[in-house]
């Protein structure tokens, strides 16, 4: 027998050397966020679950009839609820990706819905009363652009140069040269701090020229993202943060509001049709109830 012409070689876990510089990479994320329908406790009376019913049903008639383009979002006032039936709503909006708190008085403290765009709006006292309580439906609750506009100047604040400032004279200029291009529905223009060559000092130059505002937003997927307002109009800082809560990249936004913060248009209408899918099944739920 002739010997076989092609050599053979082993192949498959264990035939090669192991290389013992392996490349080390971070884990990726295996479960990707979806939408799920929010689930209610069981033995809910009729009469709280059609009042619930009732409440959604009326945001909903307010939200069919909203043109987005041309007016701001539809609110619905939860004064004067009872408790069983503000529970039940509380339960079946859920909480979704975004959370918004307004630092000063009067303070807000606003969630997501599991419905993008539809949010859940809370406003209280200087010492924590309870003072409003809304729902209120668009890209983000218009209080919150107002507030962060309210608090903010014209223009940047002085900041002394220290010896280590190297490149933020130069940004600050850009900074107030681009925030005079800044419309509403223009696209953002970014900063991006993570790749400009940034001494401390010149970092400390930043946070002095643009000292935080009242407005913070944290938006949850892959990581965090972190969006806060800046003494000054219409300059926002937007950080991202992996799932191990490491900075992977920090931006300066000038913008009305940026992107990651709020509700695109689409998701908007989906959410519409999510609520009344919602607002039928709480109708048979409760008629089921009653049988």
């Amino acid at each position: 027998m002739k010997d076989f012409p092609i050599p053979v070689r082993a192949i498959g876990p264990g035939s090669q050397p192991v290389d013992e510089d392996q490349l080390a990479v971070l884990d990726m994320p295996r479960d990707m966020p979806t939408f799920e329908m929010p689930r209610v406790p069981e033995r809910i009376p009729a009469e709280v679950m059609l009042g619930a019913r009732d409440l959604l049903g009326r945001w909903l008639e307010q939200l069919n009839a909203w043109d987005e383009r041309t007016t701001p979002g539809p609110q619905l006032d939860l004064a004067g609820t009872s408790p069983p039936v503000l529970e039940v709503v509380n339960q079946v909006l859920g909480e979704g990706e975004v959370a918004i708190r307004v630092s000063d008085v009067p303070e807000l403290r606003i969630q997501e819905s599991v419905f993008s765009g539809l949010w859940r709006c809370l406003q209280l006292g200087p010492t924590g009363e309870l003072q409003r309580d809304w729902l209120e439906a668009g890209p983000v609750p218009a209080v919150v652009l107002q507030r962060a506009r309210d608090a903010a100047a014209d223009t940047l604040r002085e900041a002394e140069l220290p010896p280590g400032a190297m490149n933020s004279p130069a940004l600050l200029a850009e900074i107030e040269a681009r925030r005079r291009d800044v419309a509403p529905g223009a696209p953002a223009g970014t900063i991006n701090l993570t790749l400009l060559p940034m001494t401390p000092d010149d970092h400390q130059v930043v946070e002095r020229a643009l000292p935080v505002g009242p407005v913070a937003m944290i938006s949850r997927g892959f990581g965090n993202c972190h969006v806060t307002s800046t003494l000054t109009r219409d300059v926002w800082r937007v950080q991202f943060f992996n799932s191990m809560q490491t900075l992977i990249l920090n931006t300066l936004e000038l913008v009305r509001v940026p992107e990651a913060a709020i509700a695109a248009p689409e998701d908007l209408a989906d959410s519409r049709q999510r609520l009344a899918e919602l607002v039928q099944w709480m109708g048979e739920s409760a008629a089921d109830s009653a049988a």
